[in-house]
């Protein structure tokens, strides 16, 4: 748990609905952001393949943030 802890804080301070809307919030930023910033940089012939493995792996921590964020919410993870 101290790993998921280190690696996604935003999700473990979902404590209330405020907490978890601005958690959701977040990651759906950083999500955005990241999409923007590498889907210019895919354009790129040669640096398209690397922003494509990095990018499915920004998605999966965004979604992997909202899932547990969720989970702590609703106190199925401590």
């Amino acid at each position: 748990m101290d790993f998921l802890k280190k690696y996604l804080p935003f999700s473990f301070k979902a404590n209330d609905v405020k907490n978890l809307i601005i958690s959701i919030l977040i990651y759906i930023v950083i999500g955005f952001v990241a999409g923007l910033v590498l889907g210019l940089l895919g354009a790129i012939p040669v640096i398209g393949i690397i922003t494509g493995i990095l990018g499915t792996i920004v998605e999966i921590y965004c979604l992997a943030g909202i899932v547990i964020a969720i989970l702590v919410f609703a106190k199925v993870i401590k």
